[in-house]
């Protein structure tokens, strides 16, 4: 069974330790800083199966626009994969801060993330458009700078 929690700033350690291991050996730490888990903790989550980090989301009001979250970073273990926890995470995010006065919510991937564009379409997140499309995508050029393009998607909450 797995136990659904608030994500405390002790989390730290084992979720950085299992983070370039689950995205396959690709360097991902440095997206992650030890600051979300200090200031962000009350809207961020993990899951966990017989004390085992198997799933995990960071997220966060906006400071300068309060009825918009942002969905920072969503991690699930390789084994635990096409489950459904990366949906209910996001399910109870969308609890967490609707009932905090949010009725916005975004966030964004990589264009090469086929997977994730697809996931976020499914829980009815809409593309942000662009002038820029790729195979039908929008894709917001150099977006976290140079080279690192990225698509966005917004979610208007009921």
């Amino acid at each position: 069974m797995f136990q659904l929690r608030q994500l405390l700033p002790s989390d730290y350690p084992a979720v950085i330790s299992v983070l370039n291991l689950w995205w396959g050996g690709r360097h991902m730490t440095d997206m992650l800083p030890k600051l979300f888990f200090h200031h962000f903790h009350n809207t961020s989550l993990i899951m966990e199966k017989e004390g085992e980090l198997v799933a995990f989301l960071v997220g966060f009001i906006s400071p300068a626009c309060s009825e918009e979250a942002y969905i920072h970073f969503v991690g699930v273990h390789p084994d635990y994969r096409r489950q459904g926890l990366a949906g209910h995470l996001y399910q109870r995010f969308f609890d967490i801060v609707s009932k905090q006065g949010c009725r916005t919510v975004r966030c964004l991937t990589s264009p090469s993330n086929r997977r994730s564009i697809q996931f976020h379409s499914r829980l009815g997140f809409q593309l942000i458009p662009s002038r820029t499309l790729l195979e039908g995508i929008p894709i917001h050029k150099d977006y976290d700078g140079p080279g690192r393009d990225r698509v966005l998607f917004v979610k208007e909450m009921d």
